[in-house]
């Protein structure tokens, strides 16, 4: 939509990854104009270093989600629904376990996961961790993991090949997405504009369309 607004604009491919992977390419000398995050952590990185023009201003929020596959087959409502049942908290349990993906701790998707799993006393421990949510998404997906914290976008995204199982208290500790034009940007007033459009009023609708909450 901002292309068609602005056909005098033309763009790069966007490269997405995890938050933290992209501030810490950023920060080693890779170039872009405009940065999103999925958290103020990742963008903290990035200012730190010196490498805004300006401040990075919030655009979207969004929430962890439990993925699993259409019609939830083994049940799963809750975060301590993940757990191995032969652990401690569920003794004498005969349901197979769930095999589990979450993100790596240092990404903005992990970060977010152990914050709920702490404050819900549930000690999960992921068949694996991924370096972003999608890869965490894929997994769910293909059958290769039968649960995945992602974001409830992401979901959304997936259009009906998962389902989504809400986590309690999840809405209360939304991850904050802010964005912010690079000091070192060739195309300084193009930037701008992009980054004012995303935190417009029709952003808000578009990213409303997909799932976002609002800043």
């Amino acid at each position: 939509e901002f292309s068609n607004r602005h056909p005098e604009v033309s763009f790069a491919p966007v490269v997405y990854d995890g938050s933290s992977i992209l501030a810490t390419q950023l920060v080693a000398g890779a170039p872009a104009d405009v940065f999103a995050a999925a958290d103020e952590r990742s963008m903290e990185v990035v200012a730190d270093a010196g490498l805004l023009d300006g401040s990075a201003e919030p655009f979207a929020t969004n929430e962890l989600v439990i993925a699993v596959a259409p019609g939830n087959p083994l049940g799963i409502e809750s975060l301590a629904d993940l757990v191995d049942p032969e652990a401690p908290e569920e003794p004498g349990s005969d349901r197979e376990a769930p095999v589990v993906v979450a993100c790596a701790a240092e990404v903005p998707c992990g970060a977010a996961a152990r914050t709920l799993l702490d404050l819900a006393r549930v000690d999960l421990h992921p068949a694996s961790e991924e370096q972003n949510v999608t890869a965490v998404l894929s997994k769910v997906r293909a059958g290769e993991a039968d649960a995945g914290l992602v974001y409830r976008t992401d979901v959304l995204a997936a259009g009906g090949e998962v389902e989504r199982v809400a986590i309690e208290g999840a809405d209360e500790h939304p991850n904050t997405y802010p964005i912010a034009v690079l000091r070192d940007t060739a195309a300084p007033e193009a930037a701008r504009a992009f980054s004012d459009f995303v935190r417009s009023s029709r952003g808000a609708e578009i990213l409303a369309d997909h799932g976002f909450g609002a800043p």
